[in-house]
């Protein structure tokens, strides 16, 4: 079981545990470095730290942030930043608030289609706090009435892209996420490339857009990916000269199907991104 888990959530985004839960469920797993990597969000970062030195975990600093690639809806995840930086901060505070907006309008669409009480609801899942709000958050609510049983429904009837719930959100584009990356002093890794459900073609285009305008690393081994998907991201990952990451993508109880610390081992001639963190930013 690998010991550097460098993508999970807590419930500051769309994961259903605190960030000190997630730190000591790691150390349980044996997770000896860990990066908590909310999307668009970076408040459960001192809270993890504090929980890190506490269990003698190595904590690195995360947010996974949503971004477009032409109209491609993309994740990625910046390492090592220091979250205080202003042009970070500023960016996804914006996130945020569009991702706020949305979730109204969201809302809106499910009251419309007889759904009552959705913002009330969906809000009492996130502590009120309206720039938390994500799709899962939706979904949650609708398995929580009955509507219905699992999460993935949600989506398909309610919520994905041309459902009558779908909202299109006004992300930022990649070249603009990877420039507050840099400017945070940290690095950017392209999340599960093998989720997007893009060809073998336009992959290679991603990420040799992603590497020309200052992409350092993909993800090559996440939680329940086939070994021949590892293995053909791990050539990619060589072929357009980046660092390989890997990861859980833990969200909690809500996914019990990932744990934490558990995926493949990083296949032969990768170049671990971790090797790349000289110093913890605090």
């Amino acid at each position: 079981m690998p010991s550097v888990d460098l993508h999970c959530h807590s419930l500051y985004s769309d994961g259903s545990q605190t960030p000190t839960q997630l730190v000591e469920q790691a150390a349980a797993a044996g997770v000896t470095m860990l990066a908590l990597t909310d999307h668009d969000s970076t408040h459960g970062l001192a809270e993890a730290r504090l929980a890190a030195e506490t269990v003698g975990i190595r904590l690195i600093n995360g947010v996974e942030i949503s971004a477009m690639w032409q109209k491609q809806l993309i994740h990625i995840i910046a390492l090592n930043i220091d979250p205080e930086t202003p042009l970070l901060k500023s960016g996804l505070q914006e996130q945020q608030l569009a991702r706020a907006k949305r979730g109204r309008m969201i809302a809106e669409k499910l009251e419309y289609l007889g759904i009552e009480h959705c913002w009330q609801g969906v809000l009492a899942l996130v502590d009120h706090d309206e720039n938390r709000v994500g799709r899962a958050h939706f979904a949650q609510y609708l398995v929580n009435i009955g509507k219905v049983k699992q999460l993935q429904q949600a989506f398909d009837k309610y919520l994905g892209n041309g459902k009558p719930a779908a909202v299109p959100m006004p992300w930022t584009d990649m070249t603009t996420a990877i420039s507050w990356i840099k400017a945070a002093g940290g690095v950017a890794v392209l999340a599960h490339p093998a989720r997007y459900g893009l060809s073998q073609t336009k992959l290679r285009l991603l990420l040799a857009d992603f590497q020309q305008v200052g992409g350092d690393a993909m993800e090559v081994s996440t939680a329940n990916e086939k070994p021949n998907i590892i293995l053909n991201l791990a050539a990619l990952a060589q072929r357009f000269g980046l660092y390989a990451s890997q990861g859980s993508d833990y969200h909690g109880i809500n996914m019990p199907w990932l744990k934490l610390g558990k995926f493949s081992e990083l296949p032969v001639g990768c170049k671990p991104i971790w090797e790349t963190f000289e110093e913890i930013i605090t």
